[in-house]
């Protein structure tokens, strides 16, 4: 191991989690363990570099935000799609149903990945197919983490497409607020008759809903009471792809 490189990180990383307050020569070097010769020539490495600069008044040290470009960019590059295979395969492998990837398009879900069930009647949908953000799980699990007033701005676009699809605001603006406390959306057959499915939101690296992973197919065989069943193993999956898509928070502590 190069051991220099190791006692810069040492120091980057001590520098770091100090809450942004500036840190001086021997704060640092007592901190880290080092000799204050050590530490000094450390922190002129990773100024000269930019990852730290010293401030002119105190002569103490605090990071620049060259590590948060560096986090941003590598944050972005995990996108769902390339992530979701294993994870998606998995659920399959638990259900036998079809699984889906989707994104949201403003009132619109996007199939952006897909795996059909081997079973002989299945949920009919294509990749980069569309369908009502209102009237599927992965829409429904994907609304409900927008800003309260994102569904206000689409009223007038939110239309019958079977019996049992939602389109009173009120009831739908409560649907998604539950969904938003337990954790997971059903569809009961509100975009095509006799279809349904079950999603869950997958966040990134920033905490944000990114994407929504779900199961769908015939309600004859994905009864409300099976979809029941299959969240708490849907719930787990979304919780792992939002892990590798870097999310650290607590939300997925909520359980069906």
């Amino acid at each position: 191991m190069d051991k220099t490189l190791l006692k810069g990180l040492m120091v980057l990383e001590t520098i770091s989690r100090l809450d942004g307050e500036a840190q001086t020569l021997e704060q640092i070097a007592s901190e880290v363990g080092l000799t204050r010769s050590n530490t000094h020539r450390t922190l002129q490495t990773l100024v000269h570099a930019g990852y730290i600069r010293r401030e002119l008044d105190s002569g103490a040290y605090r990071c620049t935000l060259k590590m948060f470009e560096l986090g941003a960019r590598q944050l972005a590059s995990m996108d769902a799609r390339r992530l979701a295979p294993p994870f998606m395969r998995e659920l399959a492998r638990a259900t036998g149903e079809t699984v889906h990837l989707s994104v949201l398009d403003g009132l619109d879900v996007v199939y952006v990945d897909k795996l059909d069930s081997p079973q002989p009647l299945l949920a009919y949908s294509t990749v980069g197919g569309r369908a009502p953000a209102y009237a599927v799980a992965t829409g429904k699990a994907l609304l409900a983490f927008q800003a309260p007033d994102y569904i206000d701005h689409y009223g007038d676009a939110i239309h019958q497409h079977t019996s049992d699809t939602h389109v009173s605001l009120p009831a739908l603006k409560q649907e998604l607020a539950d969904i938003s406390r337990i954790g997971y959306a059903i569809n009961r057959g509100e975009w095509r008759r006799g279809i349904g499915g079950i999603a869950a939101p997958v966040f990134n690296g920033l905490d944000k809903v990114v994407a929504a992973l779900g199961i769908s197919g015939p309600l004859e065989r994905l009864t409300v009471r099976k979809m029941a069943e299959y969240a708490p193993v849907l719930q787990q999956t979304a919780r792992q792809l939002s892990a590798h898509m870097g999310y650290r928070g607590g939300y997925f502590g909520i359980t069906a």
